[in-house]
C-alpha cells in the first residue's frame, strides 16, 4: 500500500471514492458529489484558507482503498470545534498558529467518517500519515472534526488528544405522526411546541415541501437569499454560494429536502435539510420576517413531522442550541481529535482538555436529566 497527497479529487471517479464510506452513516458528507461541489464552486479552496491536501491509499495494483480529507487552514473558520483559544495562547507565546492541517468537511458539523476506508488497518495508517505530514510540514497541530466514535478512538490510538462536545439530535422511537411523539413527552413540553405551532399556524403560515429534483430553481434562490439574510442579522457573510446549492441539488440528488414557509400566497422562510439513509441533517434556513417560533417550526417541526411520515429514524438538528431540547432533540457527545507538534504546548492542551471533557460530561448527565419525553417514552 502506498499513500500520496493530492489536492483535487476531480480526476477520481466518484464511484471509486464513495465506494470507500458507503453505508456509513454522514456519508453523504464525505461523498465525492458534496466535497467535489464545495471546491468546484470555490467555496474551500486555497484562496479561501482550505487547502487541499487529500491523502489516497493505493494498493500496488493501484486500487483506491482509502482517503482521508485534509485541508491546509490558514484561519479556523468554519469548522465548529473552536480552537480560537489555542491559536491566540500559541501566538500570545511567540509561536505561528497557522498554518494548521485539519480533517474535516468544510462548514458542515456533522459526525461522519474521516479516515475513509472499509479496512482498519487503512484508517489507521491514513490517520499516522496525516501525523507525519503534520510534522514533515512543520505545522502547529493536526486536528480531526466529527469523526464517528469508533473511529475517534482510532485518532486516539494514534496519540492524538480527544475531545468532547454536545449536540443535540432526534431518535424516532416508532412515532406514528407527530400527535404521538407530542403524546410521549412531558406535559410542559408538550404545550410548548402546541404554543409554539399555534403562533405561527395563526400567523397565516402554510407549508410545502420539495425534494431533490422537484426543488424549483426559484425556490431555492429565495432561500438562498434567505440564507444570505441569516448572515447578515450577525453581520457576517455566507460561507457558502448559491452556486454550491446549486450543485448538490443537481448531484445529490433526494437527499437535498426543501422546507418553504408561505403566508398570503407569498414565500416568507425556508429551511434546507440533507438527508443520508435513515438520517436526516438539518443545516440552513432563513426568513424574510421575523415571526414568533418561526423558527422552531421550519428547523425542527417541519423536519421532525417529515422524519415520521417518511420513516427516517434519526434527526441531527446542528451545531449547538440546548433550545433543542425543549423540542424534542437530546444530548449526544460528538468528537474531535488533536495533534499539537509543540510539546509544552500539547500539555498544557491536554490539562484544558481533562478539565472541560469534566464539565461536558457533567453537562451531558444533567441535560439527559432534562428529557423532555416521559420515562418510559424512550
Amino acid at each position: 500500500m502506498k499513500i500520496e497527497v493530492v489536492d483535487t479529487i476531480r480526476d477520481i471517479l466518484a464511484h471509486e471514492w464513495d465506494r470507500l464510506s458507503d453505508g456509513a452513516p454522514g456519508a453523504i458528507f464525505v461523498s465525492h458529489a458534496y466535497l467535489n461541489a464545495l471546491h468546484e464552486t470555490d467555496c474551500a479552496v486555497a484562496k479561501t484558507g482550505w487547502q487541499a491536501q487529500y491523502l489516497l491509499a493505493r494498493e500496488d495494483d493501484d486500487a483506491l482503498v482509502g482517503a482521508l480529507p485534509l485541508y491546509l487552514k490558514a484561519h479556523s473558520y468554519g469548522e465548529y470545534v473552536f480552537d480560537w483559544a489555542w491559536a491566540n495562547a500559541f501566538e500570545q507565546a511567540g509561536g505561528d498558529y497557522y498554518p494548521k492541517l485539519l480533517c474535516a468537511v468544510p462548514f458542515t458539523p456533522c459526525t461522519g467518517p474521516r479516515a475513509l476506508s472499509k479496512r482498519g488497518d487503512v484508517q489507521t495508517a491514513l490517520i499516522d500519515a496525516a501525523r507525519t505530514l503534520a510534522a514533515k510540514m512543520g505545522v502547529s497541530s493536526l486536528h480531526a472534526l466529527f469523526p464517528d466514535a469508533e473511529e475517534a478512538k482510532r485518532w486516539q490510538s494514534s496519540q492524538l488528544l480527544m475531545r468532547q462536545g454536545v449536540q443535540f439530535h432526534w431518535i424516532n422511537h416508532g412515532f406514528q405522526s407527530f400527535d404521538a411523539m407530542l403524546a410521549a413527552m412531558t406535559h410542559d413540553k408538550r404545550k410548548r411546541i402546541k404554543q409554539d405551532r399555534r403562533y405561527v399556524a395563526e400567523a397565516g403560515v402554510t407549508w410545502r415541501t420539495a425534494r431533490g429534483a422537484a426543488i424549483d430553481p426559484n425556490d431555492l434562490a429565495f432561500f438562498y437569499g434567505c440564507y444570505e439574510g441569516t448572515y447578515a442579522a450577525h453581520g457576517s457573510t455566507p460561507y457558502l454560494s448559491l452556486a454550491f446549492f446549486e450543485r448538490i441539488v443537481r448531484d445529490c440528488g433526494d437527499a437535498i429536502v426543501l422546507f418553504i414557509g408561505e403566508r398570503h400566497g407569498a414565500r416568507l422562510c425556508t429551511s434546507l435539510c440533507i438527508v443520508d439513509g435513515e438520517t436526516m441533517y438539518g443545516r440552513y434556513w432563513g426568513t424574510m420576517e421575523p415571526l414568533k417560533s418561526l423558527h422552531f417550526e421550519a428547523c425542527y417541526y417541519q423536519p421532525l413531522a417529515w422524519c415520521i411520515e417518511h420513516h427516517i429514524q434519526r434527526f441531527e438538528g446542528g451545531a449547538q442550541g440546548a433550545h433543542k431540547l425543549a423540542r424534542g432533540l437530546l444530548p449526544t457527545a460528538t468528537y474531535s481529535a488533536h495533534w499539537i507538534a509543540n510539546k509544552s504546548f500539547a500539555n498544557a492542551v491536554d490539562n484544558f482538555l481533562k478539565r472541560e471533557t469534566a464539565g461536558v460530561l457533567h453537562t451531558l448527565d444533567e441535560l439527559s436529566e432534562s428529557s423532555p419525553f416521559k420515562a418510559n417514552a424512550s
